[in-house]
């Protein structure tokens, strides 16, 4: 049987997109030192901030908005708590309702 560490399921995760309160440099090294591109807007204290949002490529951080979008629909549509209570059985959970929604997009 596999360790719950083995289980992990976002061990290929390339890039995170957050919004800007997640803005927290300690979170930002700590994804860098996994090898994850951290994709978070700066809040904007200093002129400086602006260039390092310029640097975001919109592309890979407009996909945000529509995980949002899915998110928001999934939540209405069958609530916002999972029944699970281990963490990879929540993954399980909200990996099928995320089959089930792309299932019903695509008959549409």
């Amino acid at each position: 049987m596999a360790k719950r560490d083995e289980r992990r399921p976002a061990g290929d995760l390339r890039s995170l997109a957050a919004d800007n309160g997640c803005d927290d440099m300690s979170f930002r090294d700590k994804l860098r030192s996994e090898g994850v591109r951290p994709l978070i807007k700066h809040r904007v204290f200093v002129p400086y901030d602006h260039a390092h949002n310029a640097w975001i490529e919109d592309d890979l951080y407009n996909q945000r908005s529509v995980c949002e979008t899915v998110n928001s629909v999934l939540k209405r549509s069958d609530g916002g708590a999972v029944r699970a209570r281990a963490w990879y059985r929540q993954f399980r959970e909200i990996t099928l309702a995320a089959a089930v929604y792309n299932g019903e997009r695509t008959l549409k």
